[in-house]
């Protein structure tokens, strides 16, 4: 069932806040926040309503109404479903926690699931995978690589990246955080192997077992960008590539949340992780990867490579030679 629209447990107040997403979906936030506030002076704890009484002032332009809600919505949460941490972040209102918010995005995707591609490719331009596979095939042909032993999509959805990977992988795994993802993209038959797990995790239980490791418009969930490298790079074969989507933002900042609760990283923080992470940049390119009520969304789109066995004992040698001299 699609959290937002749990009910109360009151027949009148589900009956008002029925109203006020009728209200919403003609646009009219301002009256939809009123008819919705009236659902929660008769069921006060209802979380799922405060999650769209913020969600409609936020719309109307009242912050602060918004914030005060999702405060309200944060009590009630506890398992942290609807994001309300997130939320309050983005708006200045409260710290957003370290990596990724596991149970607001796992919900988030299961209840995105049924739609998701026709969302992404139908109305939001979507790119990543296209521009990564491109980006793949050609590091593929300059290192004289026909085919990856095996590989890891990140992830990895409705399978979109996958079916890209297909032919150029002779074991392909996805892991995504959502059940209900797992599900859609096990129909299609596209990977050999499905795991239901979040990113990090799943990569500490790994060691150097993939040449080739995929996140397509995932790690803009993850938040700091330092932590997933030192759980990719030991997971990573030496010699393989990852391929990766970020949001870019132009500022300072390593990395913000933004109002759409996904991250943005900077373009200078993002090559510096890269570098201490052990891994040379292969390309490093920035691109629009969708659009968002209408407005294109910057990204990079990053190839890189962990050093192969050889180059990394070479360096030791010289290392020592130099301390022995």
């Amino acid at each position: 069932m699609d959290k937002a629209y749990f009910s109360s447990g009151d027949i009148i107040a589900d009956r008002r806040a029925d109203y006020a997403r009728m209200l919403a979906d003609g646009g009219d936030y301002a009256a939809a926040a009123e008819l919705m506030a009236q659902a929660l002076d008769m069921a006060p704890d209802w979380a799922a309503g405060w999650d769209l009484l913020g969600t409609y002032h936020e719309r109307a332009g009242q912050v602060a109404a918004a914030i005060s809600a999702w405060r309200r919505l944060e009590a009630l949460d506890d398992e942290g479903v609807f994001g309300a941490q997130l939320k309050l972040a983005a708006h200045d209102a409260g710290p957003a926690g370290d990596g990724t918010a596991v149970s607001y995005v796992e919900a988030l995707f299961d209840q995105y699931a049924p739609q998701f591609e026709q969302s992404l490719l139908g109305k939001l331009g979507y790119r990543v995978p296209e521009i990564l596979d491109r980006m793949v095939e050609e590091e593929m042909a300059r290192l004289g690589v026909a085919l990856f032993d095996k590989a890891l999509d990140l992830g990895c959805g409705t399978g979109l990246m996958g079916e890209k990977l297909r032919a150029k992988v002779g074991f392909l795994e996805g892991i995504d955080i959502s059940a209900a993802m797992i599900a859609e993209t096990a129909r299609k038959g596209i990977y050999d192997s499905l795991q239901k797990a979040e990113l990090v995790a799943a990569l500490n239980a790994r060691r150097a077992d993939a040449d080739l490791m995929t996140a397509a418009d995932v790690l803009i969930y993850c938040g700091a960008l330092p932590p997933v490298l030192a759980a990719l790079v030991p997971a990573l074969k030496a010699g393989g590539l990852v391929a990766f989507s970020l949001e870019a933002h132009d500022g300072d900042e390593a990395v913000f949340l933004r109002p759409s609760l996904r991250y943005a990283h900077g373009v200078d923080a993002t090559r510096d992780a890269l570098v201490v992470a052990g891994l040379d940049i292969l390309r490093f390119e920035t691109a629009i990867l969708r659009f968002d009520r209408g407005a294109p969304v910057t990204g990079i789109l990053v190839v890189a490579r962990k050093p192969a066995l050889e180059l990394t004992a070479a360096n030791d040698a010289e290392a020592g030679g130099d301390v022995a001299a």
